[in-house]
């Protein structure tokens, strides 16, 4: 058999090749296919014509084989041309030419449409590369996407113009929609949204990872294995062949702890990883047990407010950490970064040298600066004491994957022969490890009202309400969250008690909803995540303070009863508090007012870096928020 091709394979394969050029190389073809066309009929009619004499068609000036090829492309491209026309021999080839010229313009519009919407379509994916600079990126799609792109426009309002690109594998458009509806107006910054795929190198370039300021890792809400894909998708930015000679700022969210030293291995020293999980685990025992701090942090973490800043004062070296205190009216010392390390809530004697960082809490970076130091009233200084723990009973009503440490948390903060009952529609998970909790378990339903009868909640000190997150869709799971709150608040109501109850919440939507509930407090999960991606995202140095703050050990926040700090009816300062908690080896950074802490009007009661010199009188119920050791 001959492996020589043809000539009609050989011209086939050149037209294919053609063809694959796109469409400017289906224009030209076409061009030539119209000259070709016009020539060759064009010449044919003027030999006819010269023949049979038929000078009426010719013309006094068209006697040249060229002009008549000239009419003849007139007539391809305007069939109205043809009125004028004489005899019938003539008449009949100047129709096939303009019949030849309505199937190449119809072919040429058809091309020229064809590309045109090829252009659009690509446009509309998002596939062009981005110019910008110094942007924050963010990487993959999630609920979280919509607040980080809140905090983040906050935060840009003092920069001037700046920009978001966001790279996610999800149609362009729908992406642009989804932000409008759920984000609306961002201020200076502009939104810029692509479509591809993140762990893509080629698809990476078109965000272009290397001149942006920061880089924010999200895994899809769907996705089988979301910590496979956040570290997957920082190992395509550290490793990339094209990445920039100096350090990226990644900032990712980790769903199991167990994942954390791969992804360390990933990031090294360029990423920093917020472990979901584990954080609200925390946050939820800790709220449960001093209802408002879900509030103190979302102060503490969103950029609208108070806000965490590092100062150095040199006139402030020799002074005692104490005298930093009282040395902001309109800031909250919390603590001090010395040699790069962090220190929350230090000795009140700790001598401050040069060099050293005070971190501090205040509205905006313009608004720290030193005033006159402030003089405690020391005859509205408390001297109660705090009373022994006792063993609590704990209600979890629900479950998800954080429960486990939740428990080992729980277990940390209880005194011996504390008791958790455990109720949720699933099979009963192992409880191993705990020293101070006896656990029990019942399978049930929590939004069943017969259940909840049946369990004597009122009995309980403590009650936690738990999001399906890993098995119901967000708002499926926020909604039966809420007939749990609502049956609970009926049975409050008539038994007549008081029920300390914190729940978990999905979307922050959904929170205000829940106020009908009365509930003491909601931990918005993705909210915190969110707020927590967006801080570390503009200031890498907060990595540290967050790792102290939310660490098992050393200082924490917590609410405890103003009464401690203030005697009753006294009307004074913030100063008397500072000194109060002076006494106690606590650093105050706020109150809460028990009077609206159940409506977000007033943040629920809570003020983080209320100004020193306003004096006021603490009611009954009142907290004041410190910074102490665990």
């Amino acid at each position: 058999m001959s492996t020589t091709p043809t000539a009609g394979e050989r011209l086939r394969y050149w037209f294919d090749n053609w063809m694959a050029r796109g469409p400017i190389a289906l224009m030209a073809l076409l061009g030539i296919a119209t000259i070709a066309f016009v020539a060759v009929l064009g010449t044919i009619a003027w030999i006819v014509l010269t023949l049979i004499g038929d000078t009426g068609n010719l013309g006094e000036e068209s006697q040249t084989p060229l002009d008549l090829i000239w009419r003849s492309l007139m007539r391809t491209l305007d069939p109205g041309t043809m009125g004028g026309d004489q005899e019938w021999p003539f008449r009949i080839m100047m129709l096939i030419v303009t019949i030849g010229g309505l199937v190449i313009v119809a072919s040429l519009i058809g091309i020229v449409s064809g590309a045109f919407d090829s252009k659009v379509e690509e446009l509309r994916k998002g596939r062009s590369r981005v110019l910008e600079h110094d942007h924050t990126l963010i990487l993959g799609w999630s609920t979280k996407v919509f607040p980080i792109i809140r905090e983040i426009s906050t935060a840009n309002l003092s920069r001037g113009k700046s920009a978001i690109v966001i790279l996610a594998d999800r149609d362009k458009v729908e992406m642009e929609d989804d932000i409008k509806a759920q984000v609306g107006d961002t201020g200076k910054t502009r939104i810029i949204v692509r479509s591809g795929d993140p762990m893509n190198l080629a698809e990476l370039e078109v965000a272009n990872p290397h001149t942006a300021r920061s880089i924010i890792v999200l895994a899809p809400d769907d996705a089988d294995d979301p910590d496979s894909t956040v570290i997957k998708t920082a190992l395509a930015v550290t490793n990339n062949p094209r990445r920039k000679a100096g350090s990226y700022h990644i900032v990712g969210e980790l769903q199991h702890p167990g994942n954390l030293e791969a992804a360390t291995l990933v990031g090294r020293d360029e990423a920093h990883w917020v472990l979901s999980t584990e954080l609200i685990s925390r946050i939820t025992v800790q709220t449960c047990r001093q209802s408002g701090l879900s509030v103190v942090y979302s102060e503490l973490l969103d950029f609208d407010g108070a806000e965490i800043y590092f100062t150095e004062q040199p006139r402030l070296v020799g002074k005692s950490y104490f005298d930093a205190q009282l040395a902001f009216a309109t800031s909250a010392v919390m603590g001090l970064v010395r040699g790069g390390k962090v220190t929350l809530n230090p000795p009140a004697d700790t001598t401050l040298a040069a060099g050293d960082l005070i971190i501090v809490i205040a509205e905006d970076d313009a608004a720290v600066e030193l005033a006159e130091p402030g003089t405690p009233d020391l005859g509205a200084v408390s001297d109660s004491t705090v009373e022994p723990a006792m063993p609590e009973a704990t209600l979890v009503l629900g479950h998800n994957e954080g429960l486990k440490l939740m428990l080992a948390e729980l277990d940390g903060y209880s005194t011996a022969r504390s008791r958790v009952t455990i109720v949720a529609d699933v099979d009963e998970p192992g409880f191993d490890g705990l020293l101070n909790l006896d656990v029990s378990f019942q399978r049930g339903d929590p939004t069943s009202r017969a259940v909840l009868d049946a369990l004597y909640v009122h009995g309980f000190d403590h009650i936690i309400v738990l999001a399906a997150k890993e098995t119901l869709p967000a708002q499926r799971a926020d909604a039966k969250t809420l007939i749990t709150l609502l049956h609970l608040r009926d049975i409050a109501v008539k038994k007549g008690s008081n029920l300390n109850v914190v729940s978990e919440m999905i979307d922050d939507r959904n929170r205000e909803l829940a106020e009908v509930t009365q509930a003491d407090d909601f931990i918005v999960s993705d909210q915190l995540i969110s707020l927590m991606l967006s801080q570390l995202s503009e200031n890498k140095r907060l990595t540290d303070v967050f790792d102290e703050l939310f660490a098992s050990s050393g200082a924490e926040i917590y609410l405890r009863s103003a009464d401690l700090y203030v005697t009753p009816g006294s009307e004074t300062d913030f100063y008397a508090v500072l000194e109060a908690a002076r006494r106690r080896g606590e650093t105050a950074i706020g109150y809460r007012l028990d009077e609206f802490a159940r409506t977000s009007e007033y943040d629920y009661g809570v003020t983080v870096n209320p100004t020193k010199t306003e004096k006021r009188i603490f009611a009954p119920g009142d907290k004041i928020i410190v910074l102490a050791d665990h």
